[in-house]
This record gives C-alpha cells, structure tokens and sequence, in this order.
C-alpha cells in the first residue's frame, strides 16, 4: 500500500441529492431562484415588446422581413460567452449585461413566431374587416393578434425556457441565477448535491413557467381548441 494515499472510504460522502445541503442553504437557494425568475422574466417582456413591432413591420413591409428575420437570427448565433465578452467593456459585470444578452437571444424566435401568425390571418378575414370599416389599427388589435395569438403564445413559450437555461450562462458575469449554484458546486470540490440541486431546480423551473404559459394560452384561445378538436 502506497503510504499517504486515500482510499475510496476515506472520501468524504459526496451524494447526488442531500437535504441537508438544501435545508442548510436555503437562503441562498431561494436568493438564486428568485434571480433566476426575475432575469428569465424581465428578459422575455423586454424581448417581446422588442419583437413585436419588428413583426408587425415585417407583415406590413414584406421587404423587409428577410433583413428583420435575418439581423435576429445572426445575433442568435453569436456564442454567449463572445457576446458578453462584447457587452462587458460598455456595461460592466453587471445584471444589465446578462439581460441584454438574453434579450437578444429571444428575439429570433419571438419575431420569427409572431410573423408567422400575422401572416397566418386569412385574405377574406381581412377584406372583410377592410369592407366593415377597419383601420390599420383596429385591424391589427380587434382582427389580426387575436388570430396571430397561438403562435405568437408559442414564440413566447419556447423563448421562455430557452431564456430559463440561458440565464446560468450569467454566471460568468456574476449573475446567472441557479448557475451560481452550478459553478458553486464545481468549484467545490465537485459537490454533486449542489450541482444537482440546481440543475433539478433550472428544468423544474422551465416546466412550471412552460405550463402556467400553455394555461394562459388556453384561456385566452379557446377558439383554438376547438378548431384543433
């Protein structure tokens, strides 16, 4: 036997999940959570607000749908931690930089997805809003969003929980939520419970925001269940 080495039941326990870490640490667990929520959210109401009159111009303007669709879709494809080695220098290691990054991530399928329902709206529904008086703005209100709203609805789900794994990416600029815990329990020794507990936390986070989106879906396009039924 080699004097001085450590056999395996010397090791300290290491085990996946442990609620002792979680009620030991559970300040921190609800601070980070509470981070999580509040960039995942803040970032998908800016990016929508972003998008929707991008898409809205894009329907009107055809033309310009390609370069709309094609500047998001370039900003999609620019590596995280590049993009916030770009922002770093004018905002800092701050929130602000995280939330930037993650608005333009969204946009892409944010635009892209309320196009697609603005474009969706039938021809003869909207000569037929055209014969009863409509402007463009009570047009696009009363008679095309509330059409365009499923898929718009659909944008907004899928942006959400690609925003939810996104945010741990934060962590490289000191906020990205559960991903604090993540590096936490890397940097500690490979502390599995840590690691485990944020990774559980982050998907379970996605689904629940996932759902309480498909519920407010439903509830505001019950046209659409019945169509599809």
């Amino acid at each position: 036997m080699v004097v001085g080495a450590v056999s395996a039941a010397d090791q300290p326990p290491n085990p996946w999940f442990s609620l002792q870490f979680a009620r030991e640490n559970t300040s921190a667990i609800v601070a980070a959570l509470q981070e999580h929520v509040l960039l995942t959210v803040v970032a998908v109401v800016v990016a929508s607000v972003i998008a929707f009159p991008l898409a809205v111009l894009a329907a009107r303007r055809p033309r310009l749908a390609g370069p709309v669709l094609g500047v998001s879709g370039v900003l999609y494809t620019i590596p995280s931690l590049a993009l916030f080695a770009i922002l770093a220098p004018f905002t800092g290691a701050t929130r602000t930089t995280v939330l930037i990054g993650l608005v333009l991530y969204a946009l892409l399928v944010l635009v892209r997805n309320t196009l697609v329902g603005l474009q969706s709206v039938p021809d003869d529904v909207i000569d037929a809003a055209r014969g009863m008086g409509y402007g463009p703005g009570r047009m696009l209100w009363q008679v095309e969003l509330p059409v365009a709203l499923p898929a718009i609805m659909t944008g907004v789900r899928v942006a959400t929980v690609s925003t939810v794994a996104l945010v741990t990416v934060g962590v490289i600029v000191g906020y990205g939520g559960l991903g604090q815990l993540l590096l936490a329990g890397f940097q500690n020794n490979f502390y599995r419970a840590e690691i485990m507990t944020s990774t559980v936390l982050t998907v379970a986070l996605a689904l629940v925001l996932d759902l309480v989106l498909l519920v407010i879906t439903r509830a505001f396009t019950p046209w659409a269940r019945r169509s599809a039924s």
